[in-house]
């Protein structure tokens, strides 16, 4: 008797963790047609993941085929553009700097809420899709210096898209490009590129 209480014992305990083990599982999984799209305060893990997720050091300016040059930029160019960013106390601050050495900084306070969105693009017939992911910031520049000191005049915004593919737990890795736009009465102008490589 007691044999048969341990080993149905046994049997549930192995139920239980089958069980955990599918419903971690499918937390992360994506579905058809999934298509999330939510503004809100970011919560405690995705504020952790921002410190693991870097901008890659090869920006490129957008340009459109119009011709029409960016506005707040100086002479720093377009061609063969570097890149350092950090992100520290909830700031990003970013460098970018010309092979001639012109550089400019600015400086981006992270607003209170953000906007993600996770997508069904329907590029894969089988098994769950590879989401398209996206994270949104839309804030004011604090400051500029160097080549975009006099394109920013209060208020001077901007919007900070971090973009990838994955399911739908995140991790720092799943966001491969980004893109930063800013926008003001003497500003006109985006950069984009690939993020760095998570560690």
């Amino acid at each position: 008797m007691k044999n048969n209480k341990s080993l149905m014992a046994l049997v549930s305990v192995a139920v239980l963790l089958t069980a955990s083990t599918i419903s971690f599982a499918c937390a992360c999984c994506a579905d058809q047609g999934q298509y999330d799209v939510f503004t809100g305060s970011p919560a405690k893990h995705q504020l952790e993941l921002l410190k693991d997720m870097h901008i890659g050091a090869t920006p490129q300016l957008y340009m459109t085929d119009g011709g029409d040059g960016p506005l707040g930029i100086g002479d720093l160019g377009f061609d063969d553009l570097s890149l350092v960013d950090a992100y520290t106390n909830n700031i990003w601050k970013i460098t970018i700097k010309n092979q001639a050495g012109k550089a400019g900084t600015l400086v981006l306070p992270r607003p209170a809420k953000m906007t993600t969105k996770k997508i069904d693009l329907h590029d894969k017939k089988e098994g769950d899709p590879s989401l398209y992911k996206e994270w949104s910031f839309e804030g004011t520049v604090t400051s500029g210096g160097g080549v975009f000191k006099t394109g920013v005049i209060a208020p001077t915004k901007y919007t900070l898209v971090f973009q990838g593919r994955g399911n739908n737990c995140d991790n720092a890795e799943d966001f491969t490009h980004w893109r930063l736009e800013v926008k003001g009465r003497k500003a006109n102008y985006a950069f984009f590129g690939p993020m760095k490589a998570s560690s």
